[in-house]
């Protein structure tokens, strides 16, 4: 059983807190937040009457009771609560992006190893059933050699409020930090070499607050694979990726968030077919129980997680991206 705690009570925070319900192998015994009033809300909404508070970080981080540590706070706090957490011992699921750039990425990478802790990066979607059915449609050939790839995650946000978290540079914000590490990440399922992938084209737009609100790039992967992605903040996209062979096409109608049941299509010439894909568990709660059973068994990789060797890949694209559309 891994004894859990909560750093950041905010949204992702609270789907923690609720999906670690359905999991066997999981719970939570202490959360952390600056917020008083956050703290009180949190133990009434989840029923944590019994767990250990702390109105600060480094107490939880340094709690002994304390297997692992969540990170749910913002973005710009990833970096030095990931090192804090090294230090003392923790292992550590945090939410994406782990950093704000390449740099700030090798240095936790460096601290991780260092001190032999497990990382994971919140890639919810990876521990769903429905990813190892696409690794298996892949792996057995039904598509023939992979020669395209489509993968995109858009929202419509209608103003600009330059204190927000997806606005706010020194929070973090932008669409390439917030939502583009997820066609990179499904690029990453396949192709972990970051140095296999050159850009070939980009375009994006800043907006006032010197923030990226909508992305693209076209990708070439060992000099075979063409991959288009695109993000942003301006425009509700399909949300879908594309997965293209010379023998087949895969749509994943439901990357990102897929629900209890989703449904794939593969089609082949002119036939095709659906394949429903099931699981027992909620989205976060898959994760939730993979990641502990990862951290029971001191399993540093994962190819349905995402560990920091991989964390640093992307984050090293998503630096290059970011960069290129700046120039």
């Amino acid at each position: 059983m891994i004894k859990w705690g909560i750093i950041g009570l905010g949204n992702m925070g609270q789907k923690f807190a609720s999906a670690i319900k359905e999991t066997s192998n999981s719970k939570i015994i202490s959360i952390a937040s600056l917020d008083k009033n956050k703290i009180k809300n949190f133990k009434d909404n989840y029923d944590l009457n019994k767990v250990t508070v702390y109105n600060n970080y480094d107490e939880i981080i340094k709690d002994k009771n304390v297997n692992a540590i969540y990170i749910a706070t913002l973005n710009n706090t990833h970096f030095e609560l990931i090192k804090k957490c090294s230090e003392n011992n923790k292992n550590i699921l945090c939410e994406k992006p782990f950093t704000l750039n390449y740099d700030e990425g090798r240095e936790v990478y460096d601290y991780i190893t260092k001190n032999g802790i497990i990382f994971y990066e919140g890639f919810a979607y990876r521990s769903h059933p429905q990813t190892k059915i696409i690794q298996d449609i892949v792996q057995n050939n039904e598509l023939g050699e992979i020669k395209n790839i489509q993968s995109s995650f858009g929202f419509k946000i209608n103003k600009i409020k330059p204190d927000s978290r997806l606005f706010n540079k020194k929070l973090g914000g932008g669409a390439i930090l917030d939502v583009g590490c997820y066609p990179l990440s499904i690029l990453n399922l396949f192709y972990k070499d970051p140095d296999s992938y050159k850009f070939l084209n980009t375009k994006g737009n800043l907006t006032h607050t010197n923030v990226d609100d909508y992305a693209e790039a076209e990708i070439e992967i060992n000099k075979k694979i063409r991959c288009q992605i695109k993000v942003s903040f301006k425009e509700n996209y399909q949300n879908k990726t594309i997965i293209e062979g010379q023998k087949g096409k895969l749509i994943i109608y439901s990357p990102w968030l897929p629900e209890k049941q989703t449904n794939l299509e593969i089609s082949q010439g002119s036939s095709y077919y659906k394949k429903i894909v099931n699981s027992d568990l909620s989205l976060y709660a898959n994760q939730i129980e993979k990641v502990s059973d990862n951290f029971e068994k001191n399993k540093k990789d994962d190819k349905f997680l995402v560990n920091i060797q991989s964390s640093l890949a992307i984050m090293k694209n998503m630096s290059i991206w970011s960069k290129l559309i700046k120039k």
